[in-house]
């Protein structure tokens, strides 16, 4: 099946990436929320089985035909899966050990990565005004990590792992998007979740490698539990989340550049406050509110760049 490539609209590209941040915040929460208490392949299991739900009812719903899933590109689907699996893996378990906030923050050295990659791969131009968005986002977080004072626990490489695999994921997306429907990118890493932590379960589901001291591992290796009504909720929170931003990054990325979409996933950094308040009951201080507001200058920044330059164009 070959689409037509997706038409470059920096204001769409960049609503979409906006609102999927802030989707994906929800998923955020309630991977931590759950992280206490069930292993990680359990959560992802359950996830993926929400989310692939999600989008088969998308596709029923707006007249879609499964025939769309369909591909050509069934190695590059693969190893995307592999790269988005790899970047959630690593990113949950840190954020079991992490604060909310602290992690986000970190995996915003992603669009970093973004920038650098999208012009190898995808030949895109960046210029000065992108790289100086890119980079006083960048101040921002540096500002909320508080360098020295013992924010890069060692949970925080995990965080710079899954922000280069989720740079990856974004560039091989792109590459995608004039074969490949939004989703259809997101129903095959659903596919790859719900594969690779059924089989995680077969191996450690029984919880015979648990009983570490260290979060990040008994969130990996915990035995499997029945979850008790209360928490479904937030079971099924993160898998409409995924599902729904999943969707939205995608097309976000099929049809804007890339250099242009990456500085407004900073928007899940609020969020993330207002989570770990509410939920988990983390307050900023001053430092941090004064990254934050680097951080969404920098992307408010860049819209108006971008506006101008299509009144321009």
């Amino acid at each position: 099946m070959t689409m037509a490539p997706a038409r470059d609209t920096p204001m769409t590209g960049i609503l979409l990436a906006i609102c999927g941040s802030l989707v994906f915040s929800i998923n955020d929460m309630a991977i931590k929320f759950l992280s206490g208490d069930y292993p990680l392949h359990q959560v992802i299991l359950v996830r993926a089985l929400i989310g692939l739900a999600f989008l088969s009812g998308v596709i029923v719903v707006t007249g879609g035909h499964w025939a769309q899933l369909r591909t050509v590109r069934g190695g590059t689907h693969l190893v995307r899966a592999v790269v988005v699996i790899a970047s959630n893996a690593t990113y949950f378990l840190a954020l079991a050990a992490l604060p909310l906030a602290d992690a986000v923050a970190m995996a915003f050295v992603a669009p970093v990565f973004i920038t650098l990659l999208s012009i190898p791969m995808l030949g895109e131009r960046v210029g000065p005004h992108r790289w100086a968005a890119v980079v006083v986002g960048l101040i921002g977080t540096a500002v909320m990590l508080r360098p020295g004072m013992g924010a890069f626990q060692p949970a925080a490489i995990l965080v710079l792992i899954s922000a280069a695999c989720y740079a990856l994921s974004q560039m091989l997306a792109r590459g995608m998007r004039t074969t490949e429907s939004a989703v259809t990118l997101s129903f095959y890493v659903q596919a790859g979740f719900l594969v690779s932590s059924a089989l995680m379960g077969l191996v450690a589901g029984d919880g015979r490698f648990s009983g570490s001291a260290d979060p990040s591992l008994e969130f990996l290796f915990r035995a499997w539990v029945w979850p008790p009504a209360a928490d479904w909720p937030a079971y099924a929170a993160t898998g409409l989340a995924v599902a729904i931003g999943g969707l939205m990054m995608a097309q976000a990325y099929r049809t804007c550049e890339a250099a242009v979409v990456a500085p407004f996933e900073y928007s899940a950094i609020p969020m993330a406050i207002l989570w770990g308040a509410v939920v988990f009951g983390t307050l900023p201080d001053m430092v941090g509110l004064s990254g934050m507001a680097l951080i969404v200058s920098a992307g408010l920044y860049t819209l108006w760049r971008e506006t101008v330059r299509a009144r321009r164009g």
